[in-house]
C-alpha cells in the first residue's frame, strides 16, 4: 500500500513537473468563432447583392455588344531585360545571407554565444537558442525553414551581441512575419519593458525592446537584456542584446536599423 502511495505521489510530482514547463517558444494564432461568423456574414452578402443586381439587369433592355474585330496590337521586339539585384529583393536574399548581416565592429571578439564559424546556423543548431529545442524544432519544420544566417560578438568583459537571420519557404503561411510576432510577443511580456517601433520597417513590422530590470543571480553580475525583431518578406530578423550595464533605446535601435536597412 505504502508503494501505491509512493508510486502516486510520485506521478503527482510527475504531473506537476509537466504541466509547470513554460508554454511553446512560439505564439499560434487561432481563427475564432467570430472570424467563422464574419465569413459567413460575407458569404451570404455576396449572395444577396447577386440576386439584387441579376433582378435589375433582367428588366434593362439589351444592349448591342461592339464589333468583333478590334485592331491589331504591334508585337514588341526583342527581350524584356530581367530586374537587377538591386530592383528585384529575391536576387539579394536568394543569394548568400551571410552576406545580408551587419558587420562586426573593429576590435570585437567571440562572443560567448558565438555561432558555427562559417555563420550558418542549420535547423538543429538555431532551435538550440531557446529554452525548449525540441518544441521549437518542430515548430520550425511545421513552418518550412529553410535556413538561418548568424553572426555575434562581444565588446569589453559583458557587452554580447547576437544577430540572426531566419530565412522561410513561406510556400502555405507567411512565417517570417509570424516569428517575428511571437518574439515581439514574449518580450512585450516580460515586466518593465519598453518598446519602440524600428523606423522603415512599416506599420507594426518591427520593433525594438528594453528590459529595464536585470536577471540577477547570486555570484553572477546583473544581465540586462535588450531586443529587436522585424520581418521583410520571407526574413525574419532577431537581434539580442545582453551587458552587465542598462542597455539604451540608442543601442539597439542602432542595431536594428542598421540591419533592417541591410534588407
Amino acid at each position: 500500500m505504502g508503494s501505491v502511495e509512493a508510486d502516486g505521489a510520485a506521478d503527482g510530482e510527475a504531473g506537476a513537473s509537466v504541466a509547470a514547463e513554460p508554454p511553446l517558444p512560439r505564439l499560434r494564432r487561432r481563427r475564432g468563432r467570430t472570424t467563422l461568423m464574419i465569413a459567413g456574414a460575407a458569404v451570404l452578402g455576396v449572395v444577396a447583392g447577386a440576386c439584387a443586381g441579376f433582378l435589375v439587369q433582367a428588366d434593362r433592355e439589351p444592349t448591342a455588344l461592339p464589333p468583333l474585330s478590334q485592331p491589331v496590337l504591334a508585337q514588341g521586339k526583342g527581350e524584356v531585360e530581367p530586374l537587377s539585384a538591386a530592383q528585384d529583393r529575391r536576387v539579394k536574399t536568394d543569394g548568400d545571407l551571410r552576406k545580408l548581416l551587419i558587420t562586426r565592429p573593429k576590435g570585437a571578439k567571440d562572443a560567448d554565444l558565438a555561432v558555427d564559424s562559417d555563420g550558418w546556423a542549420d535547423l538543429s543548431t538555431y532551435a538550440q537558442e531557446y529554452t525548449r529545442p525540441g518544441a521549437t524544432f518542430n515548430n520550425l519544420v511545421d513552418d518550412e525553414f529553410r535556413r538561418a544566417a548568424m553572426v555575434s560578438w562581444r565588446v569589453g568583459e559583458s557587452y554580447n551581441v547576437e544577430i540572426a537571420l531566419v530565412q522561410f519557404h513561406q510556400e502555405s503561411k507567411a512565417a517570417a512575419s509570424e516569428w517575428a510576432e511571437s518574439g515581439g510577443y514574449w518580450a512585450e511580456d516580460e515586466d518593465d519593458t519598453r518598446s519602440w517601433p524600428i523606423p522603415g520597417t512599416g506599420d507594426g513590422n518591427g520593433t525594438a525592446y528594453v528590459h529595464d530590470t536585470p536577471e540577477e543571480e547570486a555570484g553572477y553580475l546583473p544581465m540586462y537584456t535588450a531586443e529587436a525583431y522585424a520581418w521583410r518578406g520571407d526574413i525574419c530578423v532577431e537581434i539580442q542584446v545582453y551587458d552587465s550595464k542598462p542597455i539604451s533605446k540608442a543601442k539597439i535601435m542602432d542595431l536594428a536599423q542598421r540591419q533592417v536597412g541591410k534588407l
